[in-house]
């Protein structure tokens, strides 16, 4: 029985991003939508579930701060995966901004997912 087997909630690897030509894939279907001080990009995977990546620039802040908005957002991730819809792969991009409590990056994160699910239908 694998760890994600025992633990269903976790954010294992089978859920993120690894690769750079994973990253350059989703980068370059150019679908994204911003919500707060958050870019997010998105494309269907085969994979029946969601991925994330995250890129977190020395712009936003010392490696502290950005640890901690990276837990933040995986977290969220984590508590979302369940309702997105299946098979994106999603890439955050944070941009500078002042501090951000977990519901609001939840939020954000939330609002700009939905919004890129919405386009992809509608355009399918």
């Amino acid at each position: 029985m694998s760890s994600e087997d025992r633990h269903p909630d976790r954010f294992g690897r089978r859920f993120r991003l690894r690769h750079k030509r994973e990253f350059e894939a989703v980068y370059g279907r150019r679908h994204r939508r911003e919500s707060g001080p958050l870019l997010v990009y998105a494309l269907k995977n085969e994979l029946g579930h969601p991925r994330l990546g995250l890129s977190v620039s020395r712009k936003t802040g010392g490696a502290v701060r950005r640890v901690r908005m990276k837990r933040r957002l995986r977290e969220c991730f984590r508590a979302l995966k369940n309702e997105l819809h299946e098979g994106f792969d999603y890439i955050v991009v944070v941009r500078p901004h002042d501090d951000s409590t977990p519901h609001d990056y939840e939020r954000h994160l939330r609002s700009a997912m939905q919004r890129l699910i919405e386009h992809w239908d509608q355009s399918s």
